[in-house]
């Protein structure tokens, strides 16, 4: 197994500090965090670098709030400085771990994401269909973000990084999430880092899926998971080695909402949308939310960005109508009736 040395130094190098801090303030630039920050940039970044060679970085305060996407969630926010750093750590570590990653891991991943997921999923569907009857393995992970074991994940760490700095570097990050805890488990939800490390942290299973139990029709998007196949109960024995893999290996569970189940009159409901082997619809959660916020928002600028993304999601499901039954109806929304292709 391939591991890899002398990155500390790449991590503090001035030119991978700047590059951090451009990806930092993306989104962020004009808040006060990133406006203060960029007053005295040169110094800021050189003071990050000197804390970095004199291994006296500390993860700064966390600062947390809550967010109800889809369900109620703890957000931990770090300083600006922060995520500088942690952008800095991810550019030397991401690409180690991101050239093992499998094809069809799609979260937080360049070229991948929900749409590509949602495409591969479709695909699998269609293949198997061909085949015989189809059925389908839908996975979830208990409280999987709070559930991460530090000390499974500080190893799996050691599986490709062998530069003690950068390892020290990478605890440092994980043992600041025991401030929110309490214990030496969970990552928190807004770090950059808890991102990469997830899918570092997940990919165990993957390797399990694909290689241990040779399965085929595998997406995987962070905690949740779809397996495709013509037989219910090799599904039902898949789930149950997969249970028992999670429970040994990685300290994790499956929840309730897991489960094997015919896809006919039934859609797959996966990374936001209700799929079927021919087609594919919006959660009805996701349209109620859009005619909430026509209805109710007064500011033209914010309801045209939510527009705008929903939209950019709505059209990768077969929603034409729905979307001019919803922009026609809807008091105030929208310029005339969309056109296709739009």
């Amino acid at each position: 197994m391939k591991t890899f040395n002398n990155l500390y130094s790449k991590i503090y190098d001035f030119q991978n500090l700047y590059l951090a801090y451009l990806k930092a303030r993306r989104g962020k630039r004009y808040t006060t965090d990133a406006l203060d920050y960029r007053t005295c940039l040169e110094t800021n970044l050189i003071t990050l670098q000197n804390e970095l060679i004199w291994k006296a970085y500390k993860t700064g305060s966390y600062r947390t709030f809550y967010v109800y996407e889809p369900k109620l969630r703890m957000v931990a926010a770090l300083p600006f400085k922060d995520r500088v750093l942690q952008h800095a750590l991810c550019n030397v570590i991401e690409p180690i771990y991101e050239a093992r990653f499998i094809a069809d891991s799609y979260a937080c991943r360049p070229g991948k994401g929900i749409h590509a997921g949602a495409d591969r999923a479709q695909f699998f569907m269609r293949a198997v269909k061909r085949e015989g009857p189809l059925f389908c393995l839908k996975g979830d992970i208990a409280q999987y973000f709070p559930s991460v074991d530090h000390d499974v994940l500080k190893n799996l760490l050691r599986k490709h990084i062998a530069c003690s700095d950068t390892l020290q570097l990478c605890d440092e990050i994980i043992d600041s999430a025991a401030s929110l805890s309490g214990c030496a488990k969970g990552m928190p939800i807004g770090n950059l880092t808890s991102q990469l490390f997830a899918n570092i942290y997940m990919h165990e299973l993957d390797i399990f899926v694909k290689q241990v139990l040779k399965e085929r029709f595998y997406v995987r998007y962070m905690d949740d998971f779809v397996i495709f196949a013509n037989s219910k109960a090799h599904l039902h024995d898949k789930r149950n080695q997969i249970a028992n893999f999670l429970d040994e290996k990685l300290k994790l569970k499956m929840n309730g909402k897991t489960q094997v189940f015919p896809v006919k009159n039934r859609s797959v409901d996966f990374l936001g949308y209700k799929i079927w082997p021919t087609h594919r619809l919006l959660r009805k959660t996701s349209v109620v939310k859009m005619k909430r916020k026509l209805k109710n928002s007064t500011n033209k600028n914010q309801i045209n960005q939510s527009v705008q993304s929903w939209l950019g999601h709505a059209k990768h499901a077969n929603s034409f109508n729905l979307i001019n039954r919803l922009f026609n109806n809807t008091t105030g929304a929208g310029d005339g009736r969309l056109q296709k292709g739009n």
